[in-house]
């Protein structure tokens, strides 16, 4: 291979490669709105309510993606970037939880089919723990928890890695619990989740596909 032919397929392979990593900071969404390729709806009863909102920090103001609905027990509010379908990589997302007499949960889904059909691990301020599950056709099931320290009304980070049906997840740094499943083989959107009365903000949400 001569070294222009090698020089355009390595630059294919970076466009490529690019096409499928980005972190979404919410700061060129319009407040009020979500942001451009992304969908949210409720697995179970209730309408979504999902909007990047304005919040001031110590020295700027910035946008978070924000979930302010309530809903009953057994609902669970998501909100996926159809711009981003993964078979493998990682994603990562910093979540707040604000509030919640029944839950104060913040989580990331990866392999989005549907509102009914999609991974999700969660962690949860009211329970400090941190949790896997499928859903599928609209059931909620658990596969796994741990015990971690999960504060409301501070900044944590989620990461899950997923490789074929092998699934990592980290919570503040910590890998906190690992689980194979092959329930969906097929690649998905990726996007962030909640549960009940969970009012919970999301910024930085970042995703790399390989």
């Amino acid at each position: 291979m001569n070294k222009a032919a090698w020089f355009l397929v390595s630059l294919v392979a970076f466009v490529a490669m690019a096409a499928q990593a980005e972190t979404v900071d919410f700061n060129q969404a319009s407040p009020g709105a979500l942001p451009a390729g992304w969908v949210a709806g409720v697995t179970g009863e209730g309408a979504a309510k999902w909007a990047v909102t304005r919040e001031k920090g110590w020295l700027t103001k910035y946008n978070v993606l924000k979930q302010s609905g309530e809903y009953a027990s057994h609902s669970y509010p998501w909100c996926v970037d159809t711009n981003a379908i993964l078979k493998d990589g990682h994603i990562e997302v910093r979540f707040k939880p604000l509030s919640g007499k029944e839950d104060q949960a913040g989580g990331l889904i990866w392999r989005w089919q549907d509102g009914d059909n999609y991974y999700v691990a969660r962690a949860n301020a009211n329970e400090n723990n941190v949790t896997i599950y499928h859903t599928l056709k609209g059931v909620r099931t658990e596969f796994k928890r741990t015990p971690a320290k999960v504060a409301s009304n501070k900044w944590h980070r989620l990461r899950v890695d997923f490789n074929g049906s092998h699934f990592t997840v980290t919570f503040d740094g910590t890998k906190a619990l690992e689980w194979d499943d092959d329930t969906f083989p097929n690649a998905g959107a990726v996007g962030v989740w909640t549960k009940a009365d969970s009012v919970t903000e999301f910024d930085d949400f970042n995703y790399h596909g390989k």
